[in-house]
């Protein structure tokens, strides 16, 4: 098995009741692994595109509850238990720190992650996602743009439940009270400059909310990061390589 190969390494994991389907690109590889968390009702293969040019680190992503590999879960969840599943199967890893990249819904959940797990997290990548989900201005009939019908990407499945569950995970969620805490946690926000699901507004108010954060805004509308893929995975590589900044004097 090459470890440079395009092709992840896939597990099953078990955790608190729920069966996860995981991938892992460049297994072993040096330095702190990148945790990717998708979008809703999206699965690995809607990722892989992405995750399989970021190279030089060990990349890995998982299938929500009933998406892609995972089945159903039992019983809905909200973001704090899915925020624990998703740590605990770090942990397994051998994974006590993580970079950690969300797109969407799973931006959402990222903030959660970085906010629930303090110091967990080394440095954190933000795209096309918002600090509520019940804020003004997300249309997500917006989805099926001309970018995304142009990319001949399609849209994965899950099971209806499955994207019930993610949804009512989410359902009032918000991070804006917390996310001044991650203050010290270089933080990238990626926002697609055609998005009319979630308008670059949002990455906006994310950015305010976090003291040095970086606010980019990029060609592309939704779905950048799977219709430019090229561009995004040389972008998430080349910050997650920075050296860390002096912190600044108490």
């Amino acid at each position: 098995m090459s470890r440079i190969s395009g092709k992840p390494v896939l597990s099953t994991e078990h955790v608190y009741g729920l069966t996860l389907r995981v991938a892992r690109w460049r297994v072993g590889a040096p330095g702190t692994p990148l945790l990717f968390l998708n979008g809703i009702g999206a699965d690995i293969g809607a990722a892989a595109p992405l995750l399989a040019q970021i190279v030089g680190r060990e990349v890995w992503t998982l299938d929500m509850p009933g998406v892609g590999g995972s089945p159903d879960a039992l019983i809905p969840y909200g973001a704090p238990t899915m925020a624990a599943v998703v740590m605990e199967i770090a942990s397994r890893m051998g994974q006590q720190q993580v970079d950690l990249a969300g797109f969407s819904w799973g931006g959402a959940l990222a903030q959660q992650i970085a906010v629930q797990f303090p110091g967990r997290v080394r440095r954190l990548v933000l795209m096309a996602t918002t600090p509520s989900v019940a804020a003004p201005g997300i249309g997500w009939a917006a989805l099926l743009d001309d970018d995304m019908l142009a990319s001949g990407l399609k849209l994965p499945t899950a099971t209806p439940l499955g994207l019930a569950y993610q949804s009512m995970a989410m359902a009032g969620w918000t991070s804006a009270p917390l996310l001044p805490q991650l203050r010290g946690v270089p933080t990238l926000i990626l926002m697609g400059q055609n998005d009319g699901v979630v308008p670059a507004c949002h990455g906006q108010t994310i950015a305010e909310l976090i003291d040095g954060a970086e606010l980019e805004v990029v060609p592309g509308s939704h779905l950048f990061p799977f219709t430019h893929a090229a561009a995004i995975s040389t972008r998430i590589s080349s910050f997650l390589d920075q050296p860390a900044r002096a912190q600044a004097a108490a």
